[in-house]
């Protein structure tokens, strides 16, 4: 039967967020990623240390999936420019949430949860497809690239080369961390997942097409 959720994880944000789009409106899914789910959380007037416990307070999760959908409608489209790091999350620079990096992951998590139970959604999250992991269902998707095409990237949106590989550099430091410290996992594999696209030669709409089609593939 086709997939209810598509999980796409990505050493790539913005090729992410935007084959993300891409997959959510060629299936009629909502999209969600961590940008939004931060603003919900900021709208719901989320304090950080309920944040914390948020894995325990289903009336906080049910507050913060309300404002879901309010919450895209006010993020839109990010640009990279516009996108910060919080830890190894980005999130948008507006969203004024007190929370610390890893109550902000569990609070992540948590709602990813929610989202997974729902159904019909994209999930476009750091270790989306890790906190689904024995949900039925699910199309879990890694879209990946070289070092060197993200450095490329990074420069041609105005970095100077040396300062997008260390920002690359952090960016796969911190990814593995996550993975070590959240769901155990020492090294990330492709056996994680479903689909592995690398975009070095496939463009953010060649990708979605590939998502869109095992996604709509009986399981």
């Amino acid at each position: 039967m086709p997939r209810r959720l598509v999980c796409i994880s990505s050493t790539d944000a913005p090729i992410g967020a935007q084959v993300g789009h891409l997959v959510a409106d060629a299936l009629g899914f909502r999209y969600v990623d961590e940008q939004i789910i931060a603003r919900a959380a900021e709208l719901a007037q989320v304090e950080p240390a309920v944040v914390a416990a948020a894995e325990q307070r289903q009336p906080l999760l049910d507050r913060i999936l309300d404002k879901l959908a309010t919450a895209q409608e006010m993020a839109g489209p990010v640009a990279l420019g516009t996108l910060l790091p919080v830890g190894d999350v980005f999130v948008a620079e507006y969203v004024q949430t007190k929370a610390p990096p890893d109550d902000l992951r569990i609070l992540i998590r948590a709602a990813i949860l929610e989202v997974a139970k729902a159904g019909q959604a994209v999930i476009v999250a750091h270790g989306a497809s890790m906190a689904v992991e024995f949900h039925e269902g699910v199309l879990r998707v890694l879209i990946t690239s070289s070092v060197e095409a993200r450095v490329r990237r990074l420069v041609a949106g105005g970095m100077k080369e040396a300062e997008a590989a260390a920002a690359v550099a952090a960016s796969d430091k911190g990814r593995r961390d996550y993975f070590r410290r959240f769901f155990k996992i020492r090294e990330e594999l492709p056996t994680h997942y479903d689909v592995v696209v690398n975009t070095d030669g496939v463009a953010p709409k060649q990708a979605a097409a590939i998502v869109v089609s095992a996604a709509r593939a009986d399981a």
